[in-house]
């Protein structure tokens, strides 16, 4: 027996050993067999649920702070539509406040072809006769004439074709004379070109260059035709030979008649890209002695290098530069320009900087003529002369405030500038739509709705006494008559608004008394919106700043209803931290007694065996 009792001692120890648990969240648990954790393990009762179903009762409680916080949540939201429209409307009211906004000005020319036309807040109004006896035009400087160098200066034998001074490059192929194909190639000279046209006409066709002109003629007994659809090679377009230019002359003594083509301009041509030193210029270009130049256009410093510039580079420089004028080079005749990039009748000076290079000299703009720009001449109504150095008219010029014409032609042209009705119009009827919109916002919040089966619906902000109140003391702030005031408009009803006379939006019922204030009594709709002391303006925008201004009446209770959910929130937060800490305790409670289950069935089952071993 005292074995037997060692032994029951013995496995039962190890036994209780074996059977800590570890309750589930709670670290007073003892650690060991965690399974004892899963609900009903050890007694077959599903207590877990109980928990959770405990849990979800206490959690009830939030349901009607939920509610309570959605239908805030939709004030807020139904408030800030307001809001922002209350916005839109106030933008509207400072707009007509502004006195400036009333004088508006209208320009209308009676002939757009001849000038455009418009007047700045507060022009003078009235109608005038302007006559334009002369548009202003750039100054310009015509460089001296072939200042590049002519296509065969060593003579047409030593020329060749692909790297001659051309103004556009000879391509290689076929060109065809009174049918006959010319083959020609890049490195061919000028003089086996000439060859080949006489071998492929014949000796029918002949052709020459003439050093002094600089052109290439073609010469036949017989009628000269040029080209050919299945042409190739450019070298007839290039060469300015073109069959427009035949010409015939009859000798008087041999009376012969000859047949000729002769190139319509001199063919030497500047070659504006490449390096400076390579563009065939008639004298070359020089620099300071160590690559660099300058020369200046209207007083600008203009800088370049010979080797590593083209002409285009220092074309181009010119033209962004400060110097006012755009430079350019004219093919047809062989020079360089500069406009000025102004109008008028000013000048343009160009000279190279001494000792540095001879870039204006080369180029020809130094020796250039200069074509005098001309000023605008006009008159308004039929005074005296006056002078613009641009077709572009202002009250400096003319001394009409606030217009600006443009002209665009010589000849007679009346501007007429007017008050600008239709925009004051257009910003008043602008204010009655954007009103319309606030009114529309808060009574879509307070309608109630009822659907098919009876039941009937509040809407978000029916019965909310703050937003009944903003609807109407609106209303009353923007119809009601203003005082101290002498004019005759003295309230919306003035100029032809009405209430509708079913709910606060306003309506234009007379479109034609609108019309007649604005035109016959400008002055005083600009007084009775703009008056800074008495003004219709001042009284509804005073009204908004109450309303919706930093300590207004939509800010201040967005702020309270913004309190409240918070409230709200912080309530069910509350509520989830006790739900979570009696969760903890009805588990760890629970699996406590899941524990003192477990060691009752292990020393029920322990015991069994031990009396069953005895009998054995």
């Amino acid at each position: 027996m005292s074995t037997v009792s060692s032994t029951s001692s013995s496995s039962l120890g190890s036994f209780l050993n074996s059977t800590a648990l570890t309750s589930v969240g709670s670290s007073s648990t003892p650690s060991g067999n965690s399974s004892l954790a899963v609900s009903g393990l050890a007694s077959g009762f599903d207590w877990q649920s109980v928990v959770t179903q405990l849990a979800n009762a206490e959690r009830s409680a939030e349901i009607p702070w939920q509610n309570q916080q959605t239908a805030i949540n939709a004030q807020v939201a139904s408030y800030s539509t307001i809001n922002d429209a209350l916005t839109t409307l106030q933008a509207d009211i400072k707009n007509l406040q502004d006195p400036t906004f009333y004088q508006s000005a209208l320009a209308q020319v009676s002939d757009s072809t001849m000038a455009s036309a418009s007047a700045a807040s507060g022009a003078a109004l009235g109608t005038f006769a302007f006559n334009i006896s002369q548009l202003a035009t750039a100054a310009q400087i015509n460089g001296a004439a072939g200042v590049g160098q002519i296509l065969a200066p060593n003579g047409a034998g030593n020329t060749t074709i692909g790297s001659a001074g051309f103004g556009t490059p000879i391509t290689a192929g076929t060109f065809t004379i009174n049918g006959a194909q010319v083959n020609i190639a890049s490195t061919d000279t000028l003089q086996q070109v000439f060859d080949n046209i006489a071998s492929a006409t014949g000796n029918t066709v002949t052709a020459s260059y003439d050093s002094t002109s600089d052109t290439i003629s073609l010469s036949s007994s017989n009628a000269i035709v040029l080209g050919s659809a299945t042409d190739t090679s450019n070298f007839l377009q290039a060469a300015q030979l073109f069959n427009n230019n035949e010409t015939s002359a009859t000798d008087p003594v041999s009376n012969i008649t000859t047949n000729s083509i002769t190139s319509s301009l001199a063919l030497g041509r500047v070659q504006l890209t490449g390096s400076l030193s390579t563009a065939n210029l008639r004298t070359q270009i020089q620099d300071d002695g160590s690559g660099d130049g300058e020369f200046t256009v209207n007083g600008v410093l203009i800088k370049y290098n010979a080797s590593s510039d083209s002409l285009q580079n220092v074309l181009d420089r010119i033209t962004n530069s400060a110097a006012g004028v755009t430079a350019s080079y004219d093919p047809l005749n062989n020079r360089f320009l500069l406009t000025d990039k102004t109008t008028g009748d000013i000048g343009i000076s160009v000279q190279d900087v001494a000792g540095k290079g001879n870039f204006a000299a080369t180029t020809g703009l130094s020796g250039g003529t200069l074509q005098r720009g001309q000023n605008l001449l006009y008159t308004v109504n039929n005074g005296p002369q006056l002078v613009s150095q641009s077709n572009v008219i202002t009250s400096t010029s003319s001394g009409i405030t606030g217009l600006t014409v443009t002209a665009l032609k010589a000849g007679n042209v009346t501007v007429s500038n007017s008050s600008d009705t239709s925009t004051i119009s257009t910003a008043i009827q602008q204010f009655v739509t954007d009103y319309n919109a606030v009114q529309t916002a808060i009574s879509a919040q307070q309608i109630v709705s009822t659907d098919s089966t009876g039941k009937v619906t509040p809407g978000t902000l029916t019965g909310d006494l703050t937003a009944s109140n903003i609807a109407s003391q609106l209303r009353e702030s923007v119809f009601s008559p203003v005082s101290g005031l002498s004019g005759v408009v003295n309230m919306l009803a003035s100029l032809g608004i009405q209430t509708n006379g079913q709910d606060n939006t306003l309506k234009v019922t007379d479109p034609a008394a609108l019309t007649d204030a604005l035109t016959n009594n400008l002055a005083d709709v600009r007084s009775f919106f703009s008056d800074p002391t008495s003004g219709w303006a001042t009284q509804v925008n005073n009204y908004l700043n109450n309303t919706i201004g930093d300590n207004g009446t939509i800010p201040n209770h967005l702020a309270s209803l913004t309190t409240q959910t918070n409230n709200i929130t912080t309530q069910i937060a509350n509520l989830e931290k006790k739900i979570s800490s009696d969760s903890d305790h009805w588990t760890s409670e629970f699996q406590a007694m899941e524990q003192a289950q477990a060691q009752v069935n292990q020393e029920i089952s322990f015991l069994n065996q031990q009396v069953s071993s005895t009998k054995a």
